[in-house]
Order: C-alpha cells, then sequence, then structure tokens
C-alpha cells in the first residue's frame, strides 16, 4: 500500500489512554495539523471510553476504529505517527521509517516506556511528548532531522532494551 500523504495516525494499541484521543482530535491539534499541511487524522483508539467526533470538511478528514488485526498499513500510509510510548508499536513505526512522535502517559510515570522514549528521542529517531506539551512538539520540532533507525535485529534491539531498563544483556 502506498504512503498516503499528509495522513497523521494516532495509535493507543490495546490500552486506554482517552487523553490522546481527546488531545489529538481536539479542534486546536486538528488546527495545528491542518496548518502543517495534513489532510487526514486517522485514530485507533483502543478500549477507551472518548469517541472523537468524526468530520470530513473536504480539507481536513478525521476517522477512528477501535482494532484492527494489524495497524501496519495504517503506519506504512502515514506521514507522521502519534503513539502511546508502548515499545512494540513504537518498534513498529520506526521500522516502517515513520516520523514519529510519542505520547507518554503521565499517569505511568517512571515506568520502562519513557525511558525508552528518552533514549530514543536521545538518539534523533523520534520527539516525544505528554499529552499537555503535544501542541508545542508538533509546531517546534523539525520532524526531518529525525534520523533513521536502523533496520530491524532482534538481537540488537534486545540488547538496547536490556540497557535502557538497566537489565544485563546474558
Amino acid at each position: 500500500m502506498a504512503d498516503e500523504q499528509n495522513l497523521v495516525f494516532v495509535t493507543v494499541g490495546t490500552t486506554s489512554f482517552d487523553r490522546l484521543v481527546e488531545t489529538a482530535s481536539s479542534p486546536t491539534i486538528c488546527e495545528v495539523f491542518k496548518r502543517l499541511g495534513y489532510k487526514k487524522l486517522l485514530l485507533q483508539i483502543g478500549r477507551g471510553e472518548f469517541e472523537p467526533e468524526t468530520c470530513s470538511t473536504g480539507q481536513f478528514t478525521v476517522e477512528y476504529y477501535r482494532y484492527k488485526e494489524s495497524i501496519a498499513d495504517d503506519i506504512r500510509r502515514a506521514s507522521l505517527v502519534i503513539s502511546h510510548a508502548g515499545s512494540g508499536t513504537t518498534l513498529e513505526a520506526l521500522q516502517a521509517g515513520r516520523h514519529l512522535i510519542v505520547v507518554i502517559n503521565e499517569d505511568l510515570m517512571g515506568n520502562h516506556q519513557f525511558e525508552l522514549a528518552k533514549q530514543l528521542a536521545k538518539d534523533n529517531h523520534l520527539y516525544y511528548s505528554t499529552c499537555s506539551s503535544l501542541q508545542d512538539v508538533l509546531e517546534d520540532q523539525d520532524l526531518s532531522n529525525l534520523v533513521p533507525f536502523p533496520p530491524g535485529n532482534p538481537k540488537v534491539f534486545g540488547s538496547y532494551m536490556n540497557s535502557v531498563m538497566g537489565l544485563s544483556d546474558k
């Protein structure tokens, strides 16, 4: 499936991260997306309670779904992926070569997801934010400065995860 130019794909995985869905689909953030040249917002909302309003104005479209067997096609079609900080989704977006903003769930601070996002941002593979700082990251960061993630090698990634989590590589 070819890239769909100007698509923002937001995913929360199988979790409930209503605050991210609410933030990403808010009128303020949708205006930022439009200013940045995006034409469509597609949200995968998981098991959350919040359901965004869908719309299609001709200039900008908002759609959502809860689950699919695989989100790989949506990731590949996207110009920008905004994701919860799950390691599987993060790795999938990076391996697909997508620009990625990882949004940390502030209710889960202090967990491995934040550490992974912080290290990958330090290595210039992605940007990270909280829901409250997403607008600033969208407006202030240049996605073209991100460095492509090296092609997948499970041993290298496992070693990387171990180092981020402070575990031995044995």
